[in-house]
């Protein structure tokens, strides 16, 4: 497997993936399309890093624009039989502290569970978006990978704050810390998640669950039929977001030309069928599709409706519950297969992920499981898990 699009320092302690910035070192977002771009500037959240003495050991591959499974359709990458997402493999093998990755589709949660290592999706806002490769802006957001707890709240401390250059950035401080009493909290697990999971990761759910229940932890099992519905509404999203951000790649400015055309439509054209894979193009076809003028009320605006619906009804479960513990994928381990497949196996799957997404809300993955919760519950978060990581395997 190649973890690197872009290797930078041998004494790098922290890797960022592909989708974000680092001045002068290309940013190619897994894709042909930005081959050769290198940006001027650095994402907010790494300059915030290398302030404080961290240095970056490089650029992590991931799967074009962030937008498949868990990184394996990179233009740039190697993967093997048994997918793994480059950013967690190095955190897991111990090559770096820690790594940030964006969030845009539960693809950086389930490589974190399959590398069994940690992945703080932090309340929308919360971290700089500025710097970063833009698909769905709506409820893209960076990330941390780590091993542990201790060392997310660590990087969490650096690169959380208000950035003005990030018109969605909020002035807003938190606590990451990892170590808060957890006894009487509640925590809910999904039926209908644990139903779509396979045996293997149903059992580290409820694996999981007694660990909290060792730990004071009040666990129950309940049904909450929002999770399909969410998902529908953030693909539909997800994918008009990105159909329109992606729209300024076009092989005119930077980025891969076409060597063959007549005229500026063909230069467009050849150079967005070269430069793009088929689940990039798949994505940008639905997106065009639901913000048709015959589609857009019935797709698009109906999904906007959607994610408040679903907004008011996690909240409401949130006031029962302090977390919500789930799946982060369907299955302990993914396997090769063909990208002509990809949009639907990304559809299928972003059912345990698209409601953080949808509404953005906080949601960590730990010990190859998932806890959601509510907007700026992420102490809570990272108290629970920390509390099972101390326990031991």
């Amino acid at each position: 497997m190649k973890y690197y699009a872009t290797k930078i320092s041998d004494r790098g302690n922290i890797a960022v993936d592909d989708t974000i910035l680092v001045k002068g070192v290309e940013a190619m977002a897994g894709s042909r399309i930005l081959e050769g771009f290198k940006p001027l500037f650095s994402a907010e959240a790494v300059t915030r890093l290398e302030d404080k003495g961290y240095t970056v050991s490089g650029k992590t591959n991931v799967g074009e624009f962030g937008l498949d499974l868990v990184g394996e359709f990179s233009y740039y990458g190697e993967n093997d039989d048994t997918l793994k997402g480059a950013a967690a493999e190095l955190v897991a093998t111990s090559e770096v502290e820690a790594a940030l990755g964006v969030d845009v589709n539960g693809s950086t949660r389930r490589a974190a569970a399959l590398s069994k290592v940690d992945f703080l999706k932090p309340t929308y806002g919360t971290v700089s978006r500025y710097g970063i490769i833009s698909t769905a802006s709506s409820g893209e957001q960076l990330g941390v990978y780590a091993k542990s707890t201790a060392k997310i709240s660590e990087i969490m401390g650096v690169i959380a704050g208000h950035d003005e250059k990030d018109g969605t950035s909020l002035k807003k401080e938190l606590d990451y810390t990892d170590n808060a009493d957890i006894k009487g909290k509640k925590v809910c697990i999904v039926k209908e998640l644990l139903d779509k999971a396979d045996d293997k990761t149903v059992a580290l759910v409820k694996a999981y669950a007694e660990k909290l229940r060792a730990n004071g932890v009040i666990v129950e099992e309940i049904s909450f039929d929002a999770f399909d519905t969410a998902n529908t509404a953030w693909q539909i999203l997800y994918s008009a977001e990105t159909c329109n951000n992606i729209s300024r790649y076009d092989g005119v400015k930077y980025g891969h030309r076409a060597e063959n055309y007549k005229n500026i439509d063909e230069l467009y054209v050849n150079s967005r069928t070269e430069g793009f894979n088929f689940l990039t193009k798949a994505v940008i076809l639905y997106g065009s599709d639901v913000l048709s003028k015959t589609r857009y009320d019935d797709c698009y605006g109906k999904s906007l409706k959607v994610r408040r619906v679903i907004y008011d009804k996690f909240e409401a479960l949130m006031k029962d519950y302090d977390a919500v513990l789930t799946p982060a994928c369907s299955k302990a381990k993914f396997t090769a297969y063909s990208i002509d497949d990809a949009f639907c196996k990304v559809f299928e799957e972003g059912v345990f992920t698209a409601v953080s997404n949808l509404i953005g809300t906080p949601a960590l993955v730990s010990g190859g499981v998932q806890l959601m919760g509510w907007h700026f519950s992420e102490s809570t978060l990272l108290s629970l898990a920390g509390s099972t990581e101390r326990m031991g395997e």
